[in-house]
């Protein structure tokens, strides 16, 4: 039963909370831990903190980030190695995109220009940037195994992550709000999830060639995958988003582009969100065969697109990173009080 909730406004225009969508209910995918999780989760956070060089209170904001939780879920077959470089990668996306958060446009193609040089030679490129090096250590660790298609998408994924979010810092320097096709090209790629597939190959140490990666059908299982992590990040994440006045997200853009209110425009995304695991599924029926060999291959990496999906959606409410201490409670109650917003 959908909890009931009334919310009074401050304003004519400002109401004070909303309520969350069930995804987590509607999602049917079974959700497993891989079993290495959590001693590699708790070496790959010392990792990310010496590396980083993290200080009070980044310290204890990473420390309740558990990202390494939510890889653990998207892995869940991976063995200890592979699992450790998709847990370094993981904490280390989280922590970029919080220091981009803070960059420019030119800090952010600096960034980009460094990590593409270090994925590019890992161990010949040379580099004082924290997060260089550290791009340097996980991928140094990732090019022993993986395979060159792997390789190759993971790099050309990652640039795509660069642009885009040069392309959201302007955005945010200049007070712009995307409409909403342009939001969703963009959103895409600034949600890292396109590398996170790459390492699905890598962690299942599978190399799929490009005859497989290009066919539209396995293309649209990966964007519904990214749409639905993505769309539902951004109603996960709105009352922390909103607080720091920030309009790069889904629930901003649909209120400004369609006149809803919040909760309208929460319960409308919401929906899409449900109809792109229909879209996964319509897709996964329509999967053709390239013989027993690749056939068995595509299986786990759909399994793994399959894993993201609901292990983001579980992470979202273990992590503190968008409820706070309050996660177990908001996955059960669905209600969310709006955050005050930070002084100008």
């Amino acid at each position: 039963m959908a909890p009931v909730a009334t919310f009074t406004r401050t304003s004519d225009f400002e109401p004070v909370g909303f309520i969350l969508p069930d995804l987590v209910s509607d999602c049917h995918y079974p959700l497993r831990l891989n079993p290495h999780c959590y001693p590699i989760s708790r070496t790959s956070e010392q990792w990310l903190l010496n590396g980083a060089r993290l200080v009070e209170p980044r310290i204890s904001k990473f420390m309740g980030l558990h990202a390494g939780e939510l890889t653990a879920a998207c892995y869940p077959d991976a063995d200890a190695f592979h699992l450790r470089v998709c847990s370094d990668f993981m904490n280390w996306l989280f922590n970029t995109d919080d220091w981009l958060d803070e960059f420019d446009v030119d800090g952010t193609w600096g960034m980009r220009e460094c990590c593409i040089s270090a994925f590019r030679d890992p161990v010949r490129f040379q580099t004082e940037k924290l997060g260089g090096m550290m791009c340097k250590s996980y991928f140094s660790r990732f090019m022993q195994t993986g395979g060159p298609g792997c390789t190759k998408r993971f790099i050309h994924t990652m640039d795509l992550f660069f642009i885009a979010v040069a392309e959201q810092a302007e955005d945010r320097a200049k007070g712009r709000i995307p409409d909403l096709e342009s939001y969703i090209i963009v959103r895409r790629d600034t949600s890292g999830c396109k590398p996170c597939f790459a390492l699905i190959e890598y962690a299942a140490q599978i190399d799929l060639p490009d005859k497989v990666m290009s066919h539209p059908v396995i293309m649209a299982m990966e964007e519904a995958t990214n749409d639905l992590v993505t769309w539902s990040n951004d109603i996960f994440s709105y009352n922390v988003e909103q607080s720091r006045r920030d309009t790069h997200n889904m629930i901003v853009v649909l209120m400004r582009e369609q006149g809803l209110n919040l909760q309208g425009a929460v319960d409308h995304l919401g929906r899409l969100c449900t109809g792109t695991v229909r879209r996964f599924e319509d897709s996964r029926a329509m999967l053709p065969s390239w013989g027993e060999e690749l056939d068995r291959q595509v299986a786990i990496y759909v399994e793994g697109l399959q894993n993201w999906i609901v292990g983001s959606l579980h992470w979202s409410f273990d992590s503190t990173r968008y409820f706070g201490k309050n996660g177990h409670t908001v996955k059960r109650d669905r209600v969310i009080k709006l955050l005050p917003k930070r002084p100008l």
